[in-house]
């Protein structure tokens, strides 16, 4: 090479060339031989070596021969690509063998094998020269240089890491990459451009010119596959333009094919909108498909395996179109490691057959490959035919016990592995013999009537033919035998033959077979037969076979045939003999019949009055002045003579005047006496549709009569609370003719009556209601539906509970007045319902004005109820009902129910189970059971009150704080100022009054602010809390009463002097055990009557049980005797003591008795005399915010007029810090010597204890005179008032 090639210093720097030389030669044992790197450097223009690139790719030792021979590769290394044919021309020219004689080597012959250009900074391009071929252990690793690939005229080049460590071309072989015979790839790909059906037809232009565009991308893209031959295009399908190909060539890889489908796009015009992502190729034609069992039958268990010889991805089944994925019936394994994919089908049906695939697919961004095979399965029905689907068998029969019942199975196919086997299930075991014969099998069984006793008579016994096939097909048929026997029947009665016309009786109808069907009654009367239709009559035993027909009143109607009635009448005279004096007795008839059974009359009270007082006397009967008469009611219209009721008389002015008309109407006595009748009656359900018309009729006609009468008010409620026991179709004439009637007697029209009978304390407005929810719970729907049914005002509406039903129950309900209601269960609680199960709303916009008043508020909204006929309903049953407010100023919403077993089961609004939700103009009640409900609301009394509550509270804290210094006060000077027994007494009260004020004052603010808030309180804390304040509220009371006696006592026994021990025991008796023993009682007798407190407030119940009468009465007593005893202060400071008064001593005596009052006003609670005037009705305002005021600020009073106003506490507060001060003013009594107290404490709430309890010391008496001056002791006593 000269010097004048070589390139210059610029380029040498760009290229990097490695040239692989193979060299053979020949060397000795000892020489030292190693291969190496030779670099030509062209910087610097000369040859050098560089012994850290050296490297050893292959030595080849052999060792038979004397020289042994290796073929050596030498990489050469090249830094400008220009070298590259110089050296290669350099290496052919060489004058071979060459001998090295400084390591006794021959080189025989040097080839260029393998060439790699640079192509990045960690890899290069290599190629290998002709007649060399890479080997075939790194076929499938290759990758094609992406730019040489472009370079068609060059030889395809690959990809390899650089440093390159081979291995590296060999001598081309048949062995050699790409050298194989070739294999056919059959792929598509698709252009995102719309088709055109001249792609179909292969001569056209368009056709020709896509294949030749195609074909030649292709060819130039696949070329660098090992071993490719030609690309070609097959065809064209729509769904945009899907291209159709065959590619031949050698074993390409995966990777390789994706890599060449990435290089498409480089030599196809962009027009052809080639997407690169689909590239496909689909193999059919290495996928094992095997299926087993070969022969299927319904029921069986198949298997279908798919298995490949390459990697996989994931795997895919198909039926037909449809894809497989696991399920109950279909389990798919892919086990990737052995490259199968398993499809297990149990229970296969004949819908299961047709043709199943196995799709494997692996996938690239450039490449999907999928493997896919097809095989197609039958399956076969296997039918199986019983001679019997269903056979009843007379057990005690002569001749099936002598035949026997022969039972077999037959199948349409003749099956070799085929197992037959028979089942005997029930509560008769009778079996028999299997007996096979050819495609049939059967069941000989032998019947004995022991087998079968009479209590088991109608059971079923089961026969299963089952037949197998091995695979897990399996049939089985069932014949069922019913095993009967023929019945002896007994019928007896509790009576005779005979029975009195309202007298029960009951008959029993028992078989000695348990089982039957249904059971019926029927009374027959020559040729005439009529069954007893009457629920409520008889009564079925579900253990054994008897059915009791109970007849509580006997009627004609039970009769075979009616009797003409006929009305006798008896008369009796009585003549008295001893008619001086007044005499009280009773008469009444008694009517015994030929079979001993009787019957009494209504009680006659007669009052034998003497004949001088006698005041009244004609036609009605005699009586005295303002006697009352009660006679029966007479009705000439009615045929009998009489109607039901009385009529109640009174005698004034010696003249009978009514004075009650209690009597019915004829026409309502006569449907008080049919409804009777009706529901004893043995076809009362036949009958009611009747009654119901005849009812609403009547009542329609009789308004008039039902308006001015109670009686005839309540005898119509009665008549609907009867004919509600009776069950109904849910027609709609008969639904209407029953809300009708309700309708009428709820109208305006009959409010007066309705009071009447309210103020009477009847039941019947509860009752009313009662009957509604029972006539809705024993609707018996018509054609599984419930019609609505609106009369005035009332609405019902309801529905039947299918198979199945899975929605929500949901109604609204609109009244004339334009208020709504609506009920809404949801669709969980209604599936919890048994099968026609029944829910019925009944909505009325008046019953619930009928209804006694309640103190927890007015009805605002609609009353609604709401019933259920299913009988295993939970015993919560969640429903949610949306009230809109009739008054939208009345506050306070309660949700509330109907609870007909309070107030002695006269009913009363009941709060438990629901809560209120205000939602603007409505209420949301959630509530968790069924009956009637509405919702109960307050005035709005916020505005009126507001000025009584912001005193209360305010009242409340400052006598809290007055009553808490007042303690620390009495504290601070308790020595200083109880020198003596009265004034010790005093403060003992004062504190003790101040302490009990305190607690009470404090309960009662806690339990007023959370009342006041609407926040719920638990029941125990409410009791708990107005025992509390009952208890303290009566010991200020108590206390109060003990500072007056003691202040009467100093003021009128003035001669007597008591010791301050018994005084101080009378004190704490009064004080806290009387108390207590009333606030105990209180609680005993009422708490187990749940009358203890009220319902809206935590305080002393006043409605049920008047329990507020144990706080009103001692305190009212208390009250009154303070009264008193202040009188009696005030006389006596009146009173002159020596000579006549001066103007002086007046206007003193006024001023003494001014501050008097003052100061026992509040310490004698004469304030609670304000609470007198808001007792009484419709009282004054004013006297409510004077009583608040006075008794708020009654902490204060104390303070001020029983601590602070005391002459010895001032100066006690003001000289106790001067000790010597105190002992000068101790000195100063003459009479009084003070002794260390008993209980000495440092700290002064610890003094506040003792002083409580009265323990600060004794104290005794110095002076030798007795007390027995009048002055002295009043003086004493008027030092209550200092």
């Amino acid at each position: 090479m000269s010097p004048g090639k070589m390139p210059s210093a610029t380029t040498t720097g760009l290229h990097c060339l490695l040239l692989l030389v193979s060299a053979c030669c020949q060397t000795s044992q000892g020489s030292n031989f190693y291969p190496f790197s030779y670099v030509i450097d062209s910087a610097l223009g000369q040859d050098s070596f560089y012994p850290e690139m050296q490297r050893q790719k292959r030595n080849m030792l052999i060792l038979d021969l004397p020289l042994p021979e290796y073929t050596v590769d030498i990489e050469v290394s090249l830094q400008d690509s220009s070298y590259l044919e110089p050296i290669k021309d350099y290496l052919k020219n060489i004058n071979l063998p060459i001998n090295i004689s400084n390591v006794q080597t021959t080189v025989s012959n040097i080839s260029t094998t393998t060439v790699c250009l640079p192509s990045g900074e960690n890899s290069s391009c290599c190629f290998c020269e002709n007649g060399y071929a890479w080997p075939s252990t790194v076929c499938s690793d290759m990758m094609p240089c992406p730019s040489l690939s472009l370079e068609q005229a060059l030889p395809c080049a690959y990809m390899q890491k650089m440093p390159f460590y081979g291995p590296y071309c060999e001598p081309q072989t048949e062995e050699s990459c790409g050298m194989g015979e070739p294999i056919v790839m059959n792929m598509s790909v698709r252009l995102d451009s719309d088709f055109q059906d001249d792609l179909k037809d292969s001569s056209s232009v368009l056709h020709q010119k896509y294949k030749a565009d195609l074909e030649k991308a292709f060819n130039a893209s696949y070329r660098c596959l090992p071993g490719f031959v030609s690309a070609t295009v097959t065809g064209f399908s729509p769904g945009s333009v899907f291209v159709n190909y065959e590619v031949r060539t050698g074993g390409a890889s995966f990777t390789q094919v994706g890599d060449s489908n990435r290089g498409v796009l480089q030599f196809l015009n962009s027009s052809y909108h080639l997407n690169p992502f689909t590239f496909t190729r689909v193999i059919t034609n290495q996928t094992n498909f095997t299926v087993k069992p070969s022969n299927l039958f319904e029921g069986d268990t198949v298997r279908l395996t798919c298995e490949i010889n390459s990697t996989f991805a994931n795997a895919t089944w198909y039926h037909f179109d449809q894809t497989i994925s696991n399920s109950s019936r279909y389990s798919i394994v892919t086990v990737f490691a052995a490259r199968r994919s398993i499809l297990k089908i149990t229970n296969v049906t004949t819908k299961d057959s047709g043709s199943y695939s196995c799709m494997f697919i692996t996938s690239s961004p450039y490449h999907t490959e999928i493997h896919n095979a097809t095989e197609t399965i039958s399956v076969f029905p296997l039918n199986v035919t019983p001679n019997f689907e269903d056979i009843d068998v007379t057990c005690n029969s002569p001749e099936v016990q002598s035949k026997g019942l022969l039972l077999s199975c037959c199948i349409d196919r003749h099956l070799k592995s085929l197992k037959v086997s028979w089942k005997v299930n029930g509560t008769i075991n009778i079996t028999g013999m299997s007996i096979l014969s050819g495609n049939c099998t059967g069941y000989s069984l032998n019947i004995n009537e022991s087998l079968c006793p009479p209590e088991k008579s109608g059971a079923v016994t089961t026969y299963t033919c089952e037949l197998e096939t091995g695979h897990g097909a399996r049939r089985a048929r069932s014949i069922a035998v019913t095993y009967l026997r023929k019945a002896h029947v007994t019928i007896s009665s509790s009576t005779n033959s005979t029975v009195s016309e309202g007298y029960g009786f009951n008959l029993t109808c028992q078989s000695d077979v348990s089982n039957y069907d249904s059971i019926s009654w029927k009374i027959q009367s020559g040729n005439d037969t009529k069954t007893v239709d009457c629920n409520m009559c008889i009564k079925n035993s579900e253990s054994s076979a008897t059915s009791v027909l109970t007849v509580k009143s006997a009627s004609l109607e039970w009769r075979e045939k009616k009797i003409k009635d006929n009305l006798f009448c008896y008369m009796y005279n009585h003549t008295e003999k001893e008619c001086n004096k007044e005499k009280k007795f009773e008469a009444y008839c008694r009517f015994i019949n030929r079979i001993e059974q009787r019957v009494d009359s209504e009680h006659i009270k007669l009052h034998l009055t003497p004949a001088k007082r006698i005041s009244c006397s004609d036609k009605l009967g005699i009586g005295t002045e303002m006697a009352l008469l009660i006679k029966p009611c007479c009705d000439v219209k009615n045929p009998i003579g009489f109607t039901r009721g009385n009529i109640t008389y009174q005698c004034i002015n010696s003249s009978w005047k009514v004075a009650r008309n209690d009597c019915l109407s004829g026409p309502i006595n006569d449907l008080l006496s049919g409804a009777e009748s009706l529901v004893s009656s043995p076809e009362a359900k036949a009958e009611l549709p009747v009654y119901l018309a005849h009812l609403k009729n009547q009542t329609k006609e009789e308004i008039t009569t039902i308006n001015n009468s109670s009686a005839n008010l309540g005898a119509i409620v009665s008549i609907l609370d009867m004919v509600s026991s009776i069950p109904v179709q849910a027609e709609e004439d008969n639904m209407k003719n029953f809300l009708s009637t309700v309708d009428l007697i709820v109208g305006d029209s009959t409010t007066e009556a309705w009071e009447d009978l309210n103020k009477e304390k009847t039941q019947q407005s509860s009752l009313l209601l009662q009957s509604v929810e029972n006539f809705s719970l024993r609707l018996q729907p018509v054609n599984n539906t419930i019609p609505s049914v609106f009369a005035n005002t009332v609405h019902l509406q309801g529905i039947v509970v299918k198979e199945n039903y899975n929605t929500s129950y949901s109604k609204d309900f609109l009244s004339r007045e334009s208020l709504t209601v609506k009920v809404v269960i949801s669709e969980n609680e209604i599936q919890t319902l048994t099968q026609n199960s029944t829910v019925v709303s009944v909505m009325y916009s008046r019953l619930a004005h009928i209804l006694p008043r309640n103190t927890l508020g007015y009805v605002n909204g609609l009353l609604i109820t709401t019933t259920l006929s299913s009988q295993n309903r939970s015993q919560n049953f969640n429903v949610n009902m949306t009230f809109a407010k009739k008054n939208l100023s009345l506050k306070m919403p309660k949700c509330v129910f109907w609870n007909f077993t309070l107030n002695n089961h006269s009913g009363d609004w009941d709060t438990r189970g629901c809560t209120p939700t205000e939602l603007g103009n409505d209420v949301l009640c959630s509530c968790n059971h069924l009956t009637s409900f509405s919702i109960l609301m307050s005035p709005d009394r916020s505005s009126e009150l507001i000025f009584e509550d912001y005193i209360s509270y305010i009242g409340l804290a400052i006598s809290i704080v007055s009553l808490v210094v007042c303690i620390i006060i009495e504290s601070l000077v308790w020595k200083y100022v109880t020198n003596n027994t009265t004034s010790y007494m005093r403060h003992v009260c004062i504190l003790n009054i101040a302490t009990s004020l305190l607690i009470a004052d404090v309960w009662f603010i806690v339990t007023a602010s959370i009342t006041d808030q609407n926040q719920q309180m638990s029941r125990d804390i409410c009791i708990m809390a107005t025992f509390f304040i009952h208890f303290f509220y009566l010991c200020v009371f108590f206390w109060m009463l003990s500072l007056g006696l003691i202040l009467f006592y100093r003021l009128v026994f003035i001669l007597h002097n008591t010791s301050k021990t018994t005084q101080k025991a009378v004190a704490f008796c009064l004080g806290y055990v009387c108390p207590f023993v009333i606030a105990v009682t209180t609680i005993a007798v009422t708490l187990p009557k749940n009358s203890y407190t009220r319902k809206d407030v935590c305080w002393l119940n006043w409605k049920d049980s008047k329990a507020l009468l144990a706080f009103v009465i001692p305190a009212l007593i208390i009250v009154a005797t303070n009264l008193f005893i202040a009188a009696v202060v005030i006389i006596k400071i009146l009173r002159p003591t020596i000579g006549d008064r001066s103007s002086g001593q007046e206007r003193k005596s006024l001023l003494q008795i001014g501050k008097s009052v003052a100061i026992l006003t509040p310490l004698l609670g004469l304030t609670w005399g304000f609470g007198l005037a808001t007792i009484i009705k419709n009282s004054h305002r004013a006297f409510h915010i004077l009583f608040s005021l006075l008794n708020a600020l009654q902490g204060l009073f104390i303070l001020v007029f029983g601590t602070l106003w005391d002459k010895k506490i001032q100066e006690a507060l003001l000289k106790r810090n001067s000790s010597s001060k105190w002992s000068s003013q101790q000195s100063k009594s003459s009479s009084l010597i003070l002794v260390t107290p008993m209980l000495a404490m440092s700290y002064p709430f610890s003094r506040t204890f003792n002083n409580l309890c009265g323990k600060t010391g004794k104290y005794r008496v110095s002076s030798s005179e007795p007390s027995t001056s009048s002055t002295e002791n009043t003086s004493k006593a008027y030092s209550l008032l200092n």
